[in-house]
């Protein structure tokens, strides 16, 4: 039997132990949140799985080796003798991704030339457009080297073409989704959807859908992977979903149900104005939204009479259900007067600091 691989799960600063508990429910028991992502442990079967299941995650990378490298004539001997073709096709192109980090060997582009050559030297092209990325860090005179298994990021489904003026990824979408106890086939409603980033996400969950299953990923470039072995990208029973989008302009609702149509999920979308919600179903679930934050668009000012607004519906006809937005300005979250929860730690978003402030059933 192969020795397990070390995997790296990349993860959006801020929601590692919402990724962990994603991966572990996924079947990684051992996933441990570090800054920057989690660590798990697998064979190829399960980083195939990772990529194509995993809704967190931003990346999957797998560490391949390691060796010493105190300067360049000792990293391109120990680079040449290193077995890439273990790994990597003959001839199939990689491009090459190198940090120098506290070593003595601190020039990125010199170290590259040397890896280069003795990639070459393995019947494997080195070029900027190559679908799959080694990441060489050289970190106290030790070359470690991972291959990047995702390609383009995780976020990118493959079936969502129209976005609105500031969505959220929707890796990010997907873990402040699990943060805020989302239950498959309990009503969502999302009442400033924009593209319909969190209602699409749900429906998926809910239809038993895997997230990667519109897209191609780097592994299927890997010596490891046959087309026969990707695995399915559908599990279980699918659970009936009420999930409903509301936005004011008339673009996010066509977008939203574009992008939904894409997807092949269900979801009602409706144009309609904050202040013109109500809930549309009788039994309570989950109250979700991104809403405007001001440091990006319009004045943050003109921003407190929107929460206000929303808080005033939620308070007026969501008795018993629950509610969580993400803003960068908890003033603008309090403006809706809700019970809200300690505040977790800051998520990096767009060069912002962003909260995912949630109730429990109020």
């Amino acid at each position: 039997m192969a020795e397990p691989l070390d995997i790296f799960l990349v993860c959006v600063p801020g929601l590692e132990p919402v990724l962990a508990e994603e991966a572990r429910a996924l079947g990684f028991d051992l996933a441990r949140p570090v800054p920057g992502g989690v660590e798990i442990v697998g064979g190829w079967p399960d980083i195939w799985r990772a990529n194509l299941w995993l809704r967190g995650a931003t990346r999957v990378l797998v560490r391949l080796g390691s060796f010493p490298a105190a300067h360049l004539g000792q990293l391109e001997k120990n680079a040449r003798a290193f077995p890439w073709t273990h790994h990597l096709n003959a001839r199939e192109p990689v491009r090459l991704d190198v940090v120098c980090r506290r070593s003595r060997i601190s020039r990125a582009d010199a170290a590259s030339q040397k890896l280069e050559r003795a990639l070459r030297q393995a019947a494997i092209p080195v070029t900027k457009q190559a679908k799959v990325t080694l990441k060489l860090r050289i970190n106290d005179d030790i070359c470690e080297i991972s291959v990047d298994t995702s390609g383009e990021p995780l976020h990118k489904r493959g079936h969502k073409a129209a976005v609105g003026k500031a969505p959220l990824r929707e890796t990010m979408a997907a873990l402040f989704l699990r943060q805020a106890g989302y239950v498959p086939g309990e009503p969502l409603v999302d009442p400033m959807c924009g593209s319909g980033t969190f209602l699409i996400e749900a429906a998926e969950i809910a239809a038993g859908l895997a997230p990667g299953r519109d897209r191609a990923f780097a592994f299927e470039h890997l010596k490891s992977f046959h087309p026969a072995q990707r695995p399915k990208a559908n599990a279980g029973d699918p659970v009936p979903s009420t999930i409903y989008g509301f936005d004011r302009d008339d673009g996010a609702i066509r977008s939203a149900s574009q992008n939904a149509a894409r997807a092949w999920v269900s979801c009602t979308f409706t144009r309609q104005p904050v202040s013109d919600l109500a809930p549309p179903t009788t039994q309570p679930g989950l109250v979700i939204c991104n809403p405007p934050y001001g440091a990006r668009i319009g004045q943050q000012k003109a921003l407190f009479a929107l929460y206000g607004t929303l808080g005033d519906r939620l308070r007026a006809g969501f008795g018993g259900w629950r509610v969580a937005n993400v803003t960068s300005d908890e003033k603008l979250a309090r403006a809706t007067k809700q019970p809200f929860l300690p505040k977790g730690p800051p998520v990096a978003h767009g060069g912002l600091k962003v909260w995912l402030f949630r109730t429990g059933t109020r």
